[in-house]
């Protein structure tokens, strides 16, 4: 059985190498050898130190594969592309900064030993700052109401996962990727263990709140509940515009001297606009991710894949 190690790698030149050769040591101790790295450099701005780290780990390790990404995809598009270039049974992904730490795969491996099809690290404290892990929170209420996510399944970027699973996944081609939307769509015999969430070692997320925001709008991909919920706020609302309608009326009749006023009569049409402006902005989300599904706008532009020219197997039990 052959083990596919993903990583998506952005501007990680300084910790690359160390989470590669610590993560060989540790699958070393598990005594697992057949294994693979396939390390995607999703366009590191930094001018190449990132590449270069990579190549130096091709010349060194005959079990690694780069793929060199042309443009930014996001690092759920990066691991996909990751995915499809991999040839193993099993398949995990790790971050490239440390914080998914070599240290913590032995939990995950021996949790899916007993037979899930999917298995997550999760952090009981994560080293996120108050902000991050509110978005955290947002995200996971989110998950719950859009994908109906287990109420006790709890995920991170740190998984590992069967062939069956990666290859229903890669047949998804659109380039709003979510890869919790994926999983839960293939399988529910999934299980999540608690990790130790270390420090990041170098530098700081590369995540910022508009990346975050856009990540987090691709779930609409893989839910109608947005539209469900526009149905049944629009009909929601019509009732209370009809009831307010017929008690302005019967307090008119009663009392021909009730003054009805301007500015609350303005403060309803601009909330109701909002309303109507805000659910046509969501309906206009879904039709324009139609677009650019039939304009086949693509998940990742592979510009060239890196690798040792050998016959053997995918070992890294054998180094050039």
């Amino acid at each position: 059985m052959i083990y596919s190690i993903i990583i998506p790698c952005y501007r990680s030149s300084q910790t690359i190498r160390k989470v590669v050769e610590m993560t060989m040591q540790e699958l070393e101790k598990l005594e697992i050898h057949q294994y693979e790295f396939v390390l995607v450099d999703d366009c590191s701005p930094d001018g190449g130190e990132t590449m270069a780290a990579l190549m130096g780990l091709v010349r060194d390790y005959d079990c690694v594969r780069v793929v060199e990404l042309a443009k930014n995809a996001g690092q759920h598009n990066a691991v996909m592309a990751g995915l499809n270039y991999a040839q193993g049974d099993v398949f995990i992904a790790m971050d490239d900064d440390m914080q998914t730490h070599p240290s913590q795969l032995k939990y995950l491996l021996a949790e899916f030993e007993k037979g899930y099809d999917i298995v997550y690290g999760y952090y009981p404290q994560k080293k996120h700052s108050k902000f991050r892990n509110f978005g955290s929170y947002i995200n996971y209420l989110s998950f719950r109401i859009l994908l109906k996510k287990p109420k006790d399944l709890k995920t991170s970027s740190f998984w590992v996962i069967r062939r069956f699973v990666r290859d229903y996944c890669v047949e998804y081609k659109s380039a709003n990727t979510h890869l919790q939307g994926l999983f839960l769509r293939t399988t529910r015999n999934i299980s999540s263990v608690p990790i130790q969430h270390f420090e990041r070692e170098v530098g700081k997320s590369n995540y910022t709140f508009k990346k975050l925001v856009h990540l987090w709008s691709n779930i609409i991909g893989f839910s109608i509940v947005p539209l469900q919920l526009a149905t049944y706020t629009g009909f929601f609302f019509a009732m209370i515009g009809f009831i307010a309608t017929i008690a302005v009326v019967i307090m008119k009749i009663m009392r021909p001297v009730t003054y009805i006023g301007w500015p609350s009569t303005m403060a309803v049409i601009c909330f109701f606009s909002g309303i109507n402006l805000l659910f046509m902005g969501m309906i206009g989300e879904y039709v324009g991710r139609i677009f650019l599904g039939m304009s086949r706008n693509p998940q990742f532009v592979v510009r060239c894949v890196h690798q040792q020219q050998k016959d053997a197997d995918r070992s890294c039990s054998d180094r050039s």
